[in-house]
């Protein structure tokens, strides 16, 4: 037997992981000390228990595309942005992002920052421990959006892990005052470097908003996320720009491609190409099936060994009326959405967001292993075909080996 009974701040006790072992899991200065068979570890000395019970223990989530400072303002947009944007094969989908911009004149930061916080709540309360946010950074927009979520960010610092992304969501050649805004939220909190290539008006444009932000990336030694090819034309190429800006750019491994939903026009051959030099850039991939009616191929990616996450996206505004920060639900849309029905599927659709969203996130000690951070999740549910159905909150939400969130949820059926 291992005696860590007085090196434990924390045990959980009859943890079933998530290849169906059942162990005692030992935290000790917010670090996995010890993950071992109940018989190889004395916990009765430790300082706090929680029995799982058997029940499932998984990583915290790993939301990678949120769109943070836009949740909850469907009301305040209207439903045409809404109706272009999901409508047919996404042909509308620029049309959509300007009708949502002109609403932004009415943005103000006192109001956004109680729907932010609504928003983080129910991450916490959810498990979801590590999001990339995506602020507007724009004429229409200013700072207003990243005065708010900064504003509430400093609230939440012990509780979750955000990633701010500078985003020039109108554009960068098209809207002549986002360069500079970008520039300056950067200077002031952002830890991303943001783009939207594949809305500029030409190939060149759409090139020189890659470069830049590849550029800057580069100079200040930060990572890059950037919508790409966000809509139904074969035509669209800027996730290729990504990759290869990044390799010019050095920065290796250190992207983030979303929506890519162009993609599934691609002829097979284009698609191993671009397979090919994803492989070459580091770049990983998040997908948010769920808000278009278009997504990445991801059985083919995954299969080719790129790292690929799933995205909440947006949370009830312009581009998708639904939403709980809750990436359960997310997977278990998913796995209709991409055919992801079978056992081996489920639990990739875990991996997407759990250990696999933090690859894609730059977040290689997201696992539970002995020495890495302790972020993780205890549940109710015993098998991951339930954890996936169920989509329920987590028993109990640990970040740093300190219990943050603990929920409860019980119903009784009472017969005459």
């Amino acid at each position: 037997m291992t005696d860590t009974a007085i090196l434990l701040d924390l045990a959980i006790l009859n943890a079933r992981l998530i290849d169906g072992s059942v162990v005692t899991i030992g935290i000790r200065d917010g670090r996995y000390r010890v993950i071992a068979a109940a018989d190889q570890v004395d916990a009765a000395g430790a300082l706090s228990t929680i029995d799982a019970a058997g029940g499932l223990v998984t990583e915290s989530f790993v939301n990678g595309h949120l769109h943070l400072d836009k949740v909850f303002t469907l009301g305040s947009v209207g439903d045409a942005a809404l109706e272009a944007y999901v409508g047919g094969s996404m042909g509308s989908a620029m049309t959509s992002i300007e009708l949502a911009s002109r609403a932004k004149a009415g943005y103000q930061v006192d109001s956004a920052k109680p729907l932010i916080r609504k928003a983080l709540d129910d991450a916490v309360r959810n498990g979801v421990l590590h999001v990339q946010a995506f602020v507007d950074l724009d004429a229409a927009a200013g700072l207003k959006g990243f005065e708010a979520v900064q504003a509430v960010r400093e609230d939440y610092r012990d509780l979750l892990d955000l990633q701010v992304v500078a985003f020039p969501q109108d554009g960068l050649i098209k809207d002549a005052e986002a360069m500079a805004l970008c520039e300056h939220a950067l200077r002031h909190g952002a830890d991303v470097v943001g783009g939207i290539p594949w809305i500029e008006y030409t190939d060149a444009d759409a090139q020189a908003h890659v470069d830049w932000a590849c550029g800057l990336a580069r100079e200040t030694g930060k990572r890059v996320a950037m919508l790409v090819d966000d809509a139904g034309d074969p035509a669209l190429r800027t996730t290729a720009m990504l990759a290869q800006a990044m390799i010019d750019n050095d920065l290796i491994g250190r992207g983030v491609a979303c929506h890519a939903r162009a993609l599934s026009q691609y002829p097979e051959p284009t698609v191993r190409r671009l397979i090919g030099l994803a492989h070459r850039a580091g770049l990983g991939f998040v997908t948010d099936p769920h808000t278009g009616p278009l997504h990445l191929p991801v059985r083919e990616f995954l299969d080719a060994g790129l790292p690929v996450a799933l995205g909440q996206d947006d949370i009830e505004d312009a581009y998708y009326p639904f939403g709980r920060n809750n990436m359960l639900e997310v997977a278990f849309l998913a796995a209709h959405l991409l055919g992801f029905l079978s056992v081996p599927d489920q639990h990739r659709l875990v991996q997407m967001i759990t250990t696999g969203a933090g690859r894609v996130l730059g977040l290689p000690a997201h696992v539970i292993a002995e020495g890495n951070p302790a972020n993780l999740c205890v549940h109710a549910a015993t098998r991951v075909v339930d954890l996936l159905r169920e989509h329920a909150t987590p028993r109990w939400v640990i970040r740093g080996g300190a219990v943050i969130a603990e929920s409860e949820i019980s119903s009784a059926i009472h017969r005459s």
